[in-house]
């Protein structure tokens, strides 16, 4: 496992993030605003992701609310994998007792991913980047 971020679903995320900065310091990063893309159509001006690196050590990744949510399920827990054996493995153990919110599969910011609930209501979001997968197997390779 590469590591673990917490993802924070907010209403109104560019002026919630600006707050955490003033709060926690750090540089916010990677802004990507829906704005021209078909599937947020009716979103623009809304962050789909954004990042608040404090520290090296320390990231939180935020976006805005695109649909209805529940007190208590705005915050997310991604896991990085580092190979795709790895993300197919704990998609299956996490899913088996839990529920699929967004089916594993390729995305247009060139990772697998997926959502599921646990069967304790905890939302993961599992992440491999396909250029962690292709490095991963070419020092394999270079080993062998």
């Amino acid at each position: 496992m590469k590591r673990i971020l917490p993802h924070i679903y907010l209403e109104n995320c560019k002026e919630a993030i600006e707050y955490y900065q003033q709060t926690f310091g750090g540089e916010i990063k990677n802004a990507q605003l829906a704005d021209g893309m078909e599937m947020f159509k009716g979103h623009e001006g809304k962050y789909i992701h954004a990042e608040l690196h404090i520290n090296e050590a320390c990231i939180l990744y935020f976006a805005d609310v695109f649909g209805e949510t529940k007190k208590g399920d705005n915050i997310w827990l991604m896991m990085d994998a580092e190979t795709d054996e790895e993300l197919n493995s704990l998609y299956q153990k996490l899913a088996e007792d839990g529920h699929i919110k967004m089916k594993l599969q390729d995305t247009f910011w060139n990772s697998r991913y997926a959502v599921v609930v646990d069967k304790y209501g905890v939302t993961w979001e599992l992440n491999c980047s396909k250029q962690r997968e292709e490095a991963s197997l070419n020092s394999r390779e270079s080993i062998e």
